[in-house]
Formats: structure tokens, C-alpha cells, sequence
């Protein structure tokens, strides 16, 4: 609104200059010596001569209603092109509670945030104790391939961190108007897409290093490399089909799909993690 103020200023600057200005030359017209001399010396010329000028006269206050009037269409439509955005919302959630207002949120207090926010967490709580269920499922192995458990956070942390990037570009282009529910499949894709090849990249880059560098066995760093472009990818596409599956359900996309994608991806990004261990140890011809 600041912007729109400081246009609003300088077009008024430049309408009153082009009034002045027009004004000015009018004056001149009227008070020119022809016109004095004509008036005072011949009387039938006279009568031509203020027709004349009212026309002029009509001429210049059309002119000016003319720009007056395209300013002001400029000055709306500059209105419409920088007023906020109305932030995405899914209606009142399942979490309990209504939804995250934006225009509100500094008016709440930080008790009305959390007990609109403990739900879902708790529920999302309870669904990454899957991981400590697939952990305890692979202790045997982790105890005789120690190595395996070193890139746990590593994985963990990728993940989110994909995921976090594509919830956050999914939901600032929804709240903008810039995409909406029906560009969902061609969403989904493109997103799983730069996952797919972001992961790629990192997978050839950290496997090498984990290797050469840091001393990892080759089995392991195989299965690390091949692990980060299968993480990214599911990353990419739970980020990119959660905020959609949010406002299909009526839940509010900002409370629950970057909790939700970090839940989905730790469970899923490590259950990956050690079938793709276990197919890789058996080509290394390696004990599972």
C-alpha cells in the first residue's frame, strides 16, 4: 500500500503540472496581442474570435477530463495488481481448531496457537514412532554393519529438508493465486521430478566422499548413493501432493503439510534405506 501511495502522489504531481500547464497556455491565448487588437479594432471578427476560444476552451477541459480519467483507470489497475493475495485456506482442520489466519495470527496468543497446533503434532508424533519400529526391526544389522546407523540423520535430515523446500514453494505459489487445485497433477510431477535429479547429484557427490574421504566401505556408500535420488524424489512428491490433499479434506494446508511431509518422508526414506541395504549387500556378496 506504501507503493501504491507513492504512485498515487507522483501521478497527482504530474496531473497538476499538465492542469498548470494547460492553463497557462490558455491565459496566453486569451491575453495574446492579436486577440486584444482584434477585440478593439474590428467588431465582426469579434463574435469568430470568442467562438474560437470557447471551442479552445471545450478542447482543453476535454483533454483534461480525458487524462483525469486514465489516470485514475491507471491508479486502479495498480491497486489490483499489488493488493495482497488472500492466503490459501482449507476451512477448519480435523487438528481442532480454526484455521491459521493470517490477519489474525499477531492478535493470538501464544496459548490459542499451541492448542490449535498440539493436536496434529501429537498425531504426527505418534506416526514417526514407526521409526523407532523399523529401528528396532534392523538392530541385527545395524549391529553387524555398524556403519549403516552413521547416515540415519543424514537421510532423516534430507528429507526433510527437500520435502520442507517443496511445501514451501507448493503453498507461496497457492496463496499468490499462481497455481491452483486443478495444476495439481503437473505439480506433483515436476516437483518429483527436481527431486529425482537433485538427488541424483547429491547421491554422486556424497557417495564418492563417503568412501575415499571418510573411510565408509563401498557397500555402504553404494547404498547411500543410490538411496538420497529414491529419498528426494518420494520427498519431492509427498511435499507437492499434501498441501492439494489438504484442501481437498478442508484442512488448513499451513498447519498440517510440512508436519505430515516430514512424518510420511522419515518413515517411508528409511524403510527404502535398508531394503536397498539389503539388495546391495547381497550384490557386495556381504551379510545382511
Amino acid at each position: 500500500m506504501l507503493l501504491v501511495s507513492r504512485i498515487k502522489i507522483l501521478i497527482g504531481f504530474l496531473s497538476f503540472l499538465q492542469i498548470a500547464t494547460l492553463q497557462y497556455r490558455g491565459a496566453l491565448a486569451i491575453n495574446s496581442p492579436a486577440r486584444r487588437t482584434t477585440q478593439f479594432t474590428i467588431m465582426t471578427p469579434r463574435t469568430n474570435s470568442s467562438a474560437s476560444n470557447r471551442n479552445d476552451d471545450s478542447a482543453v477541459m476535454r483533454e483534461l477530463k480525458e487524462k483525469i480519467l486514465a489516470q485514475a483507470a491507471e491508479i486502479d489497475k495498480l491497486k489490483k495488481q499489488l493488493a495482497p493475495k488472500k492466503p490459501v485456506s482449507g476451512g477448519h482442520g480435523h487438528g481442532g481448531g480454526e484455521e491459521e489466519d493470517v490477519h489474525g495470527y499477531l492478535q493470538r496468543s501464544f496459548l490459542t496457537l499451541a492448542s490449535h497446533r498440539v493436536g496434529w503434532l501429537g498425531l504426527f508424533l505418534c506416526s514417526l514412532s514407526l521409526t523407532a519400529i523399523i529401528m528396532n526391526g534392523f538392530e541385527h544389522t545395524l549391529s553387524r554393519q555398524i556403519e549403516l546407523a552413521y547416515f540415519v540423520p543424514l537421510l532423516a535430515g534430507h528429507g526433510g529438508n527437500t520435502g520442507g523446500q517443496t511445501v514451501g514453494t507448493v503453498l507461496s505459489a497457492l496463496s499468490e493465486g499462481t497455481i491452483k487445485l486443478s495444476d495439481a497433477p503437473r505439480i506433483v510431477f515436476k516437483e518429483a521430478s527436481s527431486g529425482l535429479v537433485a538427488g541424483t547429484v547429491l547421491g554422486v557427490i556424497v557417495g564418492p566422499i563417503a568412501h575415499f574421504v571418510m573411510g565408509i566401505s563401498m557397500h555402504v556408500s553404494a547404498v547411500v548413493t543410490c538411496t538420497l535420488p529414491i529419498l528426494s524424489t518420494i520427498a519431492g512428491t509427498l511435499g507437492s501432493t499434501i498441501p492439494f490433499l489438504c484442501i481437498l479434506l478442508g484442512i488448513e494446508p499451513a498447519l498440517v503439510s510440512s508436519p505430515a511431509m516430514t512424518s510420511f518422508v522419515d518413515v517411508t526414506g528409511l524403510l527404502c534405506y535398508f531394503i536397498l541395504a539389503k539388495h546391495i549387500f547381497a550384490l557386495f556378496d556381504v551379510d545382511f
